[in-house]
């Protein structure tokens, strides 16, 4: 598979573009665990063109992280191409994504993200403006449609294709459903497999496991798959889908021993980028989800949630090591 010049191993795993998540410890992390594409958190156009420091901050990336994608959003078409031109000269991508998909209220109210699925002239019209802005390829990420009764991702993907998308990825719920539900993967497959489609078809939605991982490239024929949140406190996910994917083997579960290990390592990294205080802090989301389910975690979980100092959460997480350090979850 490739896309563009950048070319993908069989099976590739790709790391989701998600706010607040895909900063640069987190895709540290996914990096050493196989992830094939890691993705910049999405970043306003406008914010963009303006030279936001807090957005241009976003787009930094280092150059282990290759192949890499910034992902950008926006809703006019003008202001999305000169975001791209800006991308393209100061951050040098190998890819350029258009977010099509985010659900939030605050962006698709306004009629970007997946707003645009309300407006698929204008979703057209961005993207042919972007693809032709710039010389690095560009892909897009979107859902099913608006809502149960508006689903128009077949005609979607031929459009975006037509004007010069190189790659897509779906998402299989709408818009409504935000994050809720199952995701449909029977319409990602139809896309796949209709015959107008030339270009890379990218799955995403509720990979959690080896065997969901699979079952997206056999059942549904997808070129990649994407994980999102499975990954958010449990980054090692990555690996055990590769082990999977290339030997049929499942790997054991990780002992809280080892995952604490593995926390610790990405809590370093988020001190090195965000520096101490602002690094533990960002680390209370990866802490919810990796320890979620302990049993008799529930005061321990209080205070690692709280804790603001570096030395204090790393006594805490040596001491959840030692108590807890033999027992297995099932968190990927």
């Amino acid at each position: 598979m490739k896309i563009g010049s950048v070319e993908f191993d069989k099976y590739p795993l790709f790391a989701a573009p998600m706010e607040d998540v895909s900063e640069p410890s987190f895709r540290y992390m996914c990096k050493k665990h196989g992830a094939d594409l890691l993705y910049s958190e999405f970043a306003a156009s406008d914010a963009i063109v303006r030279s936001i420091n807090q957005t241009m901050r976003k787009l930094k990336n280092f150059e282990y992280e290759r192949p890499f994608a910034v992902q950008i959003f926006g809703k006019v078409p003008e202001v999305m191409a000169e975001a791209a031109k800006i991308v393209e000269a100061q951050f040098k991508p190998d890819i350029i994504d258009i977010n099509f998909g985010c659900p939030v209220k605050k962006i698709a109210v306004k009629g970007a993200g997946a707003g645009l699925l309300r407006n698929i002239p204008l979703m057209v019209d961005i993207a042919r403006s972007v693809v032709n802005a710039v010389s690095t390829p560009v892909t897009a990420k979107t859902r099913l449609g608006w809502d149960s009764n508006d689903m128009p991702i077949v005609s979607i993907a031929e459009q975006l294709q037509d004007v010069g998308i190189q790659a897509l990825t779906i998402h299989g719920r709408t818009r409504a459903q935000m994050y809720t539900g199952e995701a449909d993967w029977t319409l990602i497959g139809e896309v796949k497999n209709n015959p107008r489609m030339k270009i890379p078809i990218i799955g995403n939605g509720d990979i959690d496991s080896p065997e969901k991982a699979k079952q997206a490239f056999d059942k549904y024929g997808v070129d990649a798959v994407m994980i999102g949140r499975a990954s958010i406190g449990a980054p090692w996910i990555f690996s055990r889908i590769k082990q999977y994917l290339k030997t049929g083997e499942i790997l054991p579960e990780l002992t809280i021993k080892e995952q604490v290990a593995e926390i610790q390592e990405y809590l370093d990294k988020s001190v090195e980028f965000m520096g101490p205080t602002i690094g533990v802090i960002h680390m209370r989301r990866q802490f919810a989800r990796t320890f979620k389910g302990l049993e008799n975690f529930r005061e321990t979980r209080i205070k690692l949630l709280n804790l603001t100092d570096l030395q204090e959460t790393k006594d805490l997480l040596s001491e959840i090591a030692e108590k807890w350090g033999s027992e297995k979850m099932h968190n990927v």
